[in-house]
């Protein structure tokens, strides 16, 4: 539609950064030297000068005893303690266990992704990465040489329209980017004479049941979205009905989730990674499990001691309600969400709910706590979903002890006048947010840790909050120690490191994998091998 072509038009943003990397990093990062795709979440803030980040939260002397009282409360309400880390870490653990036989509230999906890449894979592969909020495509080159890539990448925002429209309307846009994309890299009559097709690793960053590799049916939308007839249905023939459409030579080599992908990724540069995080958008875990510990394949009589990557899909965890410290304003988000009583765990740490979580509790404060904001129009603050994680993100950022910068953001951007008392109130409730997200989320990696016995690990983790909020590292870092009870004074056993780029690269690996395989003659959990070799 014209909406979409506009879209495509006036919203892609070419980022041509076709270099060598070599992967073998001292720092086990996947990372590149040309800029990377911006993955995080939009910006709605004022452009503002870099001063050095400090820890200052201003002084608490002049705040009136009625917004002292609801700090309090507020701290009461958001505080996760040492001992309700280790109870909603061990509850994880069993949930998880529970995943691989069947019938649990987390998915534990097996991904037919079955090893981990050797560096010696080749080729040239697209790879398109569907998240929450932009449409990446990717075309990536290994090269014969060990633990090296070359990668162009494009860019496209994901239409809001497109997330609650018609099903034939999204991946029309999807094989319309990917159109673009291949018609700017390559010569029309270069496509037309290729003896094989491209293979494609696409990233459907929703949970979804793979009999295949190839193959995936949507559980349920997350994310935002919520497009009616798809759930339930294997996307992949939705996709490739509409690259079929345009004539594009690609040929579909595997479906893979965002964390799979970073799973593979991190493991590429770095064989101490164990575990692939995503903590964005939405939240997610995987890991390399071995089939004899995945009950509900065992139909499959596959070799016990065979590695199998576990998509956990783990923000449904504690659907439940048994263990997690929710609130009152987490129970509104979860009624008022397009699917009420799933993504209980995603939904209190995730960076799409941060920011309706800190708008939720302002309103409440203002409307039957306390005068906060008394006497002015807080219209702009009412808008569900009006305020994303960045405006947390940004508060908790601002060094001044007047707060200042908070002060101005609320105004151009809510139009709302604060006085200091206020400033403050706001500045702890973010960060009250922003470390319950954090210390949460370390519950499931510990969880992962727990069960498959590590001890000592290195964790790849990509996505908007991890890379971009505030002290989400540092508070995440301090929470495994709490959980794990290591000992003070020494290096941590387990640490959570950045993985650039697990849903581009990682895809690529996993089609180059999944061709591997076909040509060794492993086809199990491979649906349509035509054209993969």
């Amino acid at each position: 539609s014209r909406t979409h072509k506009e879209s495509l038009n006036t919203l892609h943003q070419s980022l041509p950064t076709a270099h060598s990397h070599n992967l073998s990093s001292q720092d086990g990062q996947l990372s590149t030297s040309a800029e990377a795709v911006p993955k995080g979440y939009p910006s709605l803030l004022p452009p503002r000068r870099h001063w050095p980040l400090t820890e200052t939260t201003g002084s608490m002397a002049d705040v009136p005893k009625d917004l002292l009282e609801q700090i309090k409360e507020l701290e009461r309400l958001f505080t996760v303690d040492q001992a309700k880390l280790k109870e909603v870490t061990n509850h994880f653990v069993k949930e998880l266990e529970k995943g691989n036989v069947e019938g649990g509230s987390i998915p534990m999906n097996p991904t037919w992704v079955m090893g981990y890449p050797d560096g010696y894979e080749t080729g040239t592969f697209l790879a398109l990465d569907m998240g929450g909020t932009n449409l990446r495509v990717c075309e990536i080159i290994l090269p014969p040489e060990k633990g090296e890539f070359e990668i162009i990448q494009s860019k496209y925002r994901m239409p809001e329209e497109l997330k609650t429209g018609e099903s034939e309307e999204l991946w029309e846009y999807i094989a319309d980017c990917i159109q673009q994309f291949v018609e700017y890299h390559h010569e029309v009559e270069d496509l037309e004479q290729m003896d094989k097709k491209l293979p494609l690793g696409f990233t459907f960053s929703f949970p979804a049941t793979q009999e295949y590799i190839d193959n995936g049916v949507l559980q349920r939308w997350t994310k935002g979205f919520d497009i009616a007839g798809v759930e339930g249905k294997d996307v992949a023939p939705l996709f490739e009905a509409a690259l079929e459409k345009r004539k594009l030579p690609i040929k579909l080599g595997a479906l893979i989730n965002d964390t799979t992908g970073t799973l593979i990724a991190s493991h590429y540069v770095d064989d101490t990674m164990q575990i692939g995080c995503i903590f964005g958008t939405g939240c997610n875990a995987a890991y390399m499990e071995n089939c004899g510990s995945i009950p509900k394949i065992a139909h499959y009589n596959l070799p016990p001691d065979m590695p199998m990557a576990i998509n956990c899909e783990y923000g449904a965890f504690d659907n439940e309600h048994v263990v997690l410290p929710r609130t009152p304003y987490d129970i509104i988000i979860d009624e008022d969400s397009p699917r009420p009583g799933q993504q209980s765990f995603e939904k209190m740490i995730a960076g799409l709910y941060l920011g309706e979580l800190f708008r939720l509790v302002l309103i409440d404060l203002h409307d039957n706590k306390c005068k906060l904001f008394e006497g002015q129009d807080i219209g702009k603050l009412r808008k569900a979903y009006g305020l994303d994680a960045s405006f947390l993100s940004f508060i908790e950022e601002d060094p001044f002890e007047n707060l200042s910068e908070t002060g101005e953001l609320f105004a151009k951007e809510l139009g709302i006048k604060t006085n200091k008392p206020e400033l403050e109130l706001c500045r702890r409730l973010a960060e009250l947010i922003g470390t319950r997200s954090a210390r949460l989320s370390a519950c499931g990696v510990a969880a992962i840790c727990k069960k498959k016995n590590i001890e000592s690990c290195h964790v790849g983790a990509d996505g908007s909050v991890f890379n971009k909020y505030p002290h989400f590292k540092a508070r995440g870092a301090q929470a495994l120690r709490e959980i794990l009870d290591w000992p003070k004074g020494k290096k941590d056993p387990i640490e959570i490191r950045a993985a650039e780029d697990g849903s581009g690269v990682g895809a690529a690996l996993i089609a180059a994998l999944t061709i591997k395989r076909v040509k060794a003659g492993n086809l199990v959990g491979i649906r349509n091998t035509e054209g993969m070799i």
